[in-house]
């Protein structure tokens, strides 16, 4: 029974092994062209499908009570949309130097780029006990700044590829997510209190329709004889995403606590989630997108495929420690208080 309960519990990271394995075994259902017509089953129907779900799924009207929490809102923000990206392009100029395949390397940079995610980052504040309001607000805020900013930052770092002009790029952009978003947002102003009361597995929709996506991606490299994957390339990768991931989660915590920073413990926990956290909900259908005619796309989301389950992971192992310290500087702040009074 408990092997059971834990495969349901992970049914998402089994899933992208199976379907990775899937396209290994048979890349022609998938491939451009091939049964499944990903050019437009997955690049129009599927990503629409996603971001329709997420603005469905936005608990926008929730946001209002977070608000007014400038300092915090604009430090996440900066620090996983500004100083990530660069952080990690500077880590990467030093890592460009060693044998490591140059295309893990991007896709290193695309994980950089993406938006905080709708989900994990809310379940594990929430987990703790921290700022839940504030973990939604960053979260919400931003996947929406991410459509915007996440696509100017790829074509920035890494460039487009030749085959599809910028123009081409963000036309897709706005009519597969910025309008099914939009749509999405509408339709719950209508359908709120059903939505609420009948609680739809939004996350579970959209993680279905990402394996989809995921399995297509793979279909095409596995189809191409010539791009081959070094196994001691993916390890170093795995060991960079974890060593990234938890120096990160130290500097947003030294950061958030240091004497004046006017944030509280339960802020600390929502910065700490919410700034290291990457998207691949919106992240994949994006790469997608921008990166589309790439032979080396595959290659190039490997590391957030990797990124996400090991955000996750880091994330839960840590949940009883923040919640110690979160919790034994909570009872010192109300000592100090009463000790004052």
């Amino acid at each position: 029974m408990g092997l059971l309960v834990r495969i349901r519990k992970e049914w998402f990271i089994i899933g992208i092994v199976l379907v990775i394995l899937s396209a290994k075994l048979q890349p022609s259902v998938g491939v451009r062209g091939g049964p499944l017509r990903p050019e437009i089953t997955i690049a129009y129907f599927a990503v629409s499908l996603i971001f329709f779900n997420s603005g469905l799924s936005l608990k926008t009207e929730e946001l209002t009570s977070a608000l007014l929490h400038v300092r915090l809102h604009l430090f996440v923000q900066s620090f996983t949309l500004v100083f990530f990206p660069l952080a990690v392009w500077l880590l990467l100029k030093v890592l460009a130097l060693t044998a490591i395949d140059q295309w893990l390397l991007r896709g290193l940079q695309t994980v950089s780029c993406m938006p905080p995610p709708v989900s994990s980052a809310v379940i594990l504040t929430k987990a703790v006990g921290g700022n839940e309001a504030a973990a939604i607000f960053n979260s919400a805020f931003g996947s929406f700044l991410g459509i915007i900013v996440t696509p100017v930052l790829l074509l920035l770092f890494l460039g487009s590829s030749s085959s599809v002009p910028f123009s081409s790029i963000f036309s897709q952009l706005f009519m597969t997510v910025v309008v099914p978003l939009i749509l999405g947002q509408v339709c719950r102003g209508f359908l709120r209190e059903y939505l609420e009361r009948r609680k739809p597995p939004f996350g579970a929709v959209s993680s279905a329709v990402l394996l989809m996506i995921i399995y297509t991606t793979f279909c095409d490299t596995f189809s191409n004889p010539n791009i081959e994957l070094d196994p001691t390339s993916l390890l170093m990768v795995v060991l960079i995403i974890f060593s990234i991931q938890l120096s990160f989660m130290l500097l947003t915590f030294a950061f958030s606590t240091r004497s004046g920073s006017g944030f509280s413990p339960a802020d600390t926990v929502a910065i700490v989630f919410c700034s290291t956290h990457k998207s691949l909900t919106l992240g994949i259908p994006m790469l997608k997108i921008v990166f589309e005619g790439y032979e080396h796309l595959s290659l190039i989301s490997v590391p957030l495929l990797i990124y996400h389950p090991a955000q996750i992971l880091l994330g839960s192992v840590l949940v009883p420690t923040i919640r110690s310290w979160m919790t034994s500087r909570q009872k010192a702040g109300k000592m100090r208080r009463m000790c004052a009074g």
